[in-house]
C-alpha cells in the first residue's frame, strides 16, 4: 500500500507540475550558407531571433564557396540539407526551384515579401511561374574605390568623367603611383570589372533594348564601351594579366594604388585590413560631364526554405523574421552590406554613399538577365575578356561571341 501511495503521489506531482509549468521541446533548425566569414554576425542575429522564439534554435552551418552549389544540390536531391538554405540569386536559383526543392513564398507564409522592392524580389523569383522562392538578403554595388589620402598627397581630385579619369591616371603614373589596382587574374571578378566601366556608357536604354531583342551585344554602343576598356591597360599594374582580385585589393589597401574597381561587398574587408584607410566609394567615370552617376547593382542571393525540411513552420518563421526591419538594421550594421528591406537604416557613412549610388544604378546585365541557361553570359564574357585585353581578339569579336553564344537559348538574339 505504501509503495502504491508513493507512486500515486509522484504521479500526481508530475501532473500538477506539468499543468503549472508545461515542458516544451525546442526545435532545432539549420541554416546552410557559403559565407563562412559571417558566422559571428549570423550567430548574433540568430540569438536575437531565439530570444523572441525560445522554442526555436538555429544552427549556422557553412561550406566552402567553390563547393557550395554541389553540396547543396547533392543534399537536396537526397531529401536532406539545411532547413533554411542561403541561395545565390537569379539563374543559380532556378535549377533548384525547377526540381521542387524550395517552398514557394507568398503572402500566406511570408509576410516579409511586402518589405521588399520589385527589383529585389526579381532576384528570388522563378521565371516559369513568377513566384518567389528565396527572400532577398543583400544588394551589392559595383563602383570605384578611391584612396583619399593618396589623391590628397598627389594633389589630385577623384575623377567623375572618363576624360578626367584618364588625365588623373596619367598624373598618378608619373608620380610612381599605380592608378588602377585591378588585374585580370580572377575570372569571376573580371565580368564585374567590365560591368563597372561599361555601365556608364550603356545606360538603362541599352538594357531595355537587350531585353526586347532590339539590341544585341554586337550593338555599336557595347563595342564602343569595350573599346574604352582597352584604354585602361596603361594604368593597371605591370603584369596585370596575372594579378588576381585579392592582390589588387592589397595594392589598394596598402596605398600603392590610388583606385580599384570593386564591389561594396568588400568595404568591411578593406576596413578590417587597414582600419586607418581613408577611402571613398564613387560611381565609375561617366561618359561626359552632367551624366547621372551610374554605378551597377545586383542582388546577391536570398533565404529559401527546404521543401524536405521536417521543421518547415519554424524555418518559415525564421526567414520571415529575416525580412523585417529589425533584422535588416542589425544585418547592415554588422556585415556592412545593404539590406534590401525597405526603410533600413544605413549608419556607416561610406555605406550611405553606396545607398545613394543605388538610387540611379543600372542592373548588372549578365548576372540579372543572362545566367539562366548554358552557356551563360558570365561564362562567355569571362572567357573572352582576358583575350580582348591581351589583344588576341577585338571588341567586335567579343560582342559577336557573347551574342552568338547566348542565342543558343536566348530567343531574342536568335537570327541576329
Amino acid at each position: 500500500m505504501r509503495v502504491r501511495s508513493i507512486a500515486g503521489l509522484l504521479t500526481a506531482a508530475t501532473i500538477a507540475w506539468g499543468l503549472s509549468a508545461p515542458f516544451t521541446y525546442a526545435t532545432d533548425i539549420s541554416f546552410w550558407t557559403w559565407r563562412q566569414e559571417d558566422k559571428a554576425a549570423y550567430n548574433e542575429l540568430f540569438a536575437d531571433f531565439t530570444k523572441k522564439n525560445p522554442d526555436i534554435n538555429v544552427k549556422f552551418e557553412s561550406f566552402p564557396d567553390e563547393n557550395y552549389p554541389t553540396i547543396v544540390s547533392t543534399a537536396l536531391a537526397g531529401g536532406k540539407g539545411g532547413d533554411v538554405i542561403h541561395t545565390h540569386a537569379y539563374g543559380w536559383l532556378e535549377q533548384f526551384v525547377k526540381s521542387g526543392y524550395f517552398v514557394k513564398q507568398d503572402s500566406s507564409n511570408m509576410p516579409s515579401l511586402a518589405n521588399m522592392s520589385a527589383d529585389a524580389l526579381l532576384s528570388g523569383t522563378y521565371r516559369a511561374d513568377g513566384q518567389v522562392y528565396s527572400l532577398p538578403f543583400a544588394s551589392q554595388t559595383l563602383g570605384l574605390f578611391i584612396n583619399k589620402d593618396v589623391f590628397e598627397k598627389a594633389g589630385l581630385k577623384a575623377p567623375t568623367t572618363w576624360d578626367e579619369f584618364i588625365t588623373v591616371s596619367k598624373a598618378l603614373k608619373e608620380k610612381g603611383i599605380i592608378p588602377l589596382a585591378n588585374g585580370l587574374g580572377t575570372s569571376w571578378f573580371n565580368e564585374m570589372f567590365v560591368a563597372s566601366f561599361t555601365g556608364p556608357f550603356l545606360g538603362q536604354d541599352f538594357v531595355s533594348d537587350l531585353k526586347t531583342g532590339k539590341a544585341t551585344f554586337k550593338d555599336p554602343r557595347y563595342i564602343a564601351a569595350l573599346n574604352k576598356l582597352l584604354e585602361l591597360r596603361d594604368y593597371m599594374p605591370p603584369g596585370f594579366e596575372g594579378i588576381d582580385y585579392d592582390t589588387a585589393g592589397q595594392l589598394f589597401v596598402s596605398g600603392r594604388a590610388a583606385m580599384l574597381a570593386g564591389g561594396s561587398f568588400d568595404i568591411a574587408t578593406y576596413k578590417g585590413e587597414n582600419p586607418q584607410i581613408n577611402m571613398g566609394f564613387i560611381a565609375p567615370p561617366a561618359a561626359k560631364a552632367g551624366d547621372i552617376p551610374q554605378a551597377t547593382k545586383f542582388y546577391d542571393g536570398g533565404y529559401a526554405v527546404n521543401a524536405a525540411s521536417k521543421n518547415k513552420e519554424a524555418a518559415l518563421k525564421l526567414v520571415a523574421w529575416m525580412g523585417t526591419k529589425e533584422f535588416g538594421d542589425k544585418f547592415t550594421a554588422l556585415l556592412g552590406n545593404i539590406s534590401p528591406i525597405k526603410g533600413v537604416e544605413v549608419k556607416d557613412p561610406l555605406l550611405a554613399e553606396v545607398a545613394k549610388l543605388n538610387e540611379t544604378a543600372m542592373p548588372h546585365i549578365n548576372v540579372v538577365y543572362f545566367r539562366f541557361q548554358k552557356p551563360t553570359g558570365s561564362e562567355l564574357l569571362q572567357t573572352d575578356i582576358t583575350k580582348m585585353m591581351s589583344g588576341s581578339i577585338t571588341p567586335d569579336q567579343l560582342g559577336a561571341d557573347l551574342t552568338d553564344g547566348l542565342a543558343k537559348w536566348y530567343k531574342a538574339f536568335q537570327g541576329k
